[in-house]
């Protein structure tokens, strides 16, 4: 292979020296020609090609030109010191065929000054016009090579995120970058870094048709969903790739410690590409990033002991991580299954916090509704703030496990806020969900008789007793979480489908987990006992619209690539959730992501020696009406006129 190739550069320089011979063979003819065209006698198409002194200034030119080094670089990479180098080889040579004429006492001596002008020039440009225009070539063909393994991108977003963007991008050979789009009219022919700024964001399917647009990227971290919807269509109709930059309330805001600290950081972290991302369906749901009042969080949370039941679950894992990070005196984590515990572990171990050490988190695997392991456990860590997040929430099983859901919702919430009264904990935030209003079933009818219970200990006979506040924080659903549609559905796509939705027109509120973490922390600090917050879902998300987006993420087209079966209302499962009860006032409070519901009070006493007889009707062998019934009742200490319609 060695000897292959060298024998090939041999043969590729033994070209290039017979190709400069030539040209220098047509360089003094030219130059013979321009110097004594007009001469007596002299018939330059004839005697040009015999004359005598041409194989001595052959040997002469071409040796000069070997000693300067002229064949030791290649055409493909001929520049300037390459072109010196010629032009020196000329002159030299020029100079020794003089020198050469005048010894020999040849009749061009008479053309000398003419001939050593036009020698020399000829030469440099019978020589260097072919090296220069087979370098053009070969890099216009690499140029052009070197484009079609490009990406043909644009930019989404001509604000700053986008010129931060577009630099990256121009250092990046992966990347042809073919200008910006923005919707603002004044930018238009405007040039960012050197880049052109060629519309609206609705040309981008004519534009995609001229230029061969291959990827997007969107450039607008501060996007709505609606927004995002909308960029994300225009891409899907032009059949154009698509990547974003990380979505603000993305980027780790909790390690500042004021708002403006966090949109610091979020700008500074958004100028790498490796930032870029595949759009998630949280871009396309999500919201503008959370402004929080960091000042409330870190005096709420910052040095207190915190403990969290349900750790292990999907609000509760992230609620660890984000306690974790406001540096908590210590961190109390609870829950029943030994796997979710353990895998909430390796996620705080691979999320450390400076100057909160792994001692100060206690893990705790046990039952809430064992009273002996929810006493030592109160009794030896003392916790100041008890969020509670154990909960059975899978709506369709729970429909068919009435005592399970009756036992683990009630009255463990029943446990946990009885054992943060006793033993002093300063406050207690119940995790509950929009089915828990009107509820049409078991799951949502337990959520709100553990609203009840803990709206109810804030009435004046408890509050005498003891000082703990408690706070309700409700929602929707939280994308991604464990059992929710959204894993399903990816499930469902990758196994080529069909995607299953039970109703064209069910509908859903969404929030990310994220988002819901730091408002339940957000409500946690600002309530003050006795309030029922709701976070503000935005507006319900068409589940048909989630499996059809999902789809599309995937790469595959809904109805084409993955099929959508419709398979009906499962029991208990409403076509659209609530928010607030018809007959439940809300307020707005000083967070504009949090409302509060303003419910009739509970009869606390009736309320009370219900659960009682609940505690011991579970202890028996009561049948599924028995069980019924006293939901019923439970759900009338509010003296709430709808029936309750457990299907």
């Amino acid at each position: 292979m060695v000897r292959y190739w060298l024998a090939r550069l041999a043969n590729l320089r033994l070209a290039v020296i017979a190709h400069d011979l030539f040209m220098i063979w047509a360089g003094w003819l030219a130059a013979r020609a321009l110097s004594v065209s007009g001469s007596e006698g002299f018939d330059l198409p004839l005697r040009a090609l015999f004359m005598p002194e041409l194989l001595l200034i052959l040997c002469i030119q071409g040796a000069v030109f070997w000693y300067t080094g002229l064949y030791r670089g290649l055409w493909r990479f001929a520049s300037l010191p390459d072109l010196w180098n010629l032009a020196k080889g000329a002159l030299a040579g020029t100079v020794l065929v003089a020198l050469y004429l005048w010894l020999t006492d040849s009749d061009l001596q008479r053309h000398f000054p003419q001939l050593l002008l036009a020698y020399p020039l000829a030469l440099v440009m019978f020589l260097g016009t072919p090296r220069i225009l087979y370098r053009s070539w070969k890099d216009a063909t690499r140029q052009e090579r070197k484009a079609q393994q490009q990406l043909r991108t644009v930019i989404l977003g001509a604000g700053h995120s986008g010129a931060v963007l577009l630099r990256e991008l121009q250092r990046d050979p992966h990347y042809l970058l073919l200008g910006l789009l923005d919707d603002n009219p004044v930018l238009r022919d405007t040039r960012v870094h050197g880049s052109r700024v060629l519309g609206s964001l609705d040309e981008l399917p004519k534009l995609s048709e001229e230029m061969g647009i291959q990827l997007a990227i969107i450039a607008m971290p501060g996007a709505s969903n609606e927004q995002m919807q909308r960029v994300v269509r225009l891409c899907e109709d032009a059949g154009i790739d698509i990547k974003t930059l990380p979505r603000l309330q993305d980027f780790e805001t909790m390690q500042a410690a004021s708002t403006a600290a966090a949109t610091a950081a979020e700008a500074s972290g958004i100028s790498a590409l490796e930032k870029l991302k595949s759009v998630t369906l949280e871009d396309l749901l999500g919201r503008a990033s959370i402004e929080l009042d960091w000042q409330s969080l870190q005096q709420g949370i910052t040095g207190q002991r915190v403990m969290i039941t349900g750790a292990g679950g999907s609000i509760g894992s992230e609620l660890a991580l984000l306690v974790m990070r406001l540096r908590p005196h210590s961190l109390v984590l609870i829950d029943h299954s030994e796997f979710n515990l353990y895998q909430l572990q390796q996620q705080l171990q691979a999320h450390k916090v400076p100057d909160f050490p792994a001692e100060r988190i206690t893990w705790l695997l046990g039952d809430i509704l064992d009273p002996v392991f929810l006493r030592q456990a109160f009794a030896h860590q003392q916790p100041q703030m008890v969020l509670h997040a154990a909960a059975y929430k899978h709506l369709p099983m729970l429909q068919f496990q009435l005592r399970a859901a009756m036992r683990n919702n009630i009255l463990g919430t029943r446990r946990v806020a009885d054992a943060a009264r006793e033993h002093g904990a300063s406050s207690m935030v119940l995790i509950s969900t929009d089915k828990a209003v009107n509820a049409k079933n078991v799951m949502g009818a337990t959520k709100r008789i553990a609203e009840l219970y803990c709206y109810s200990q804030n009435n004046q006979e408890y509050t005498d007793k003891s000082s703990t506040k408690f706070i309700v924080v409700r929602f929707g659903n939280v994308l991604n979480s464990t059992g929710s549609v959204v894993p399903l559905f990816k499930q469902q796509i990758s196994a080529g489908g069909p995607v299953t939705v039970t109703h064209p027109d069910i509908s859903r509120y969404f929030m990310s987990l994220r988002e819901a973490g730091l408002l339940i922390l957000q409500a946690a600090v600002i309530g003050k006992g006795g309030e029922i917050f709701v976070l503000d879902m935005g507006e319900p998300v068409s589940i048909r619209y989630l499996a059809e987006q999902l789809i599309r993420l995937a790469g595959k087209q809904p109805e084409t690539d993955i099929a959508i079966v419709y398979t009906g209302l499962r029991p208990g499962e409403k076509l659209n959730e609530e928010l607030f009860h018809p007959h439940e006032q809300h307020v707005a409070t000083r967070h504009d992501m949090i409302m509060q519901a303003m419910p009739r009070q509970p009869d606390a006493t009736s309320l009370a020696s219900l659960l009682d007889e609940l505690e011991v009707l579970l202890q028996s062998d009561a049948d599924e009406p028995s069980l019924q019934a006293m939901l019923e009742c439970l759900l009338r200490c509010e003296q709430t006129r709808d029936p309750l319609l457990l299907d």
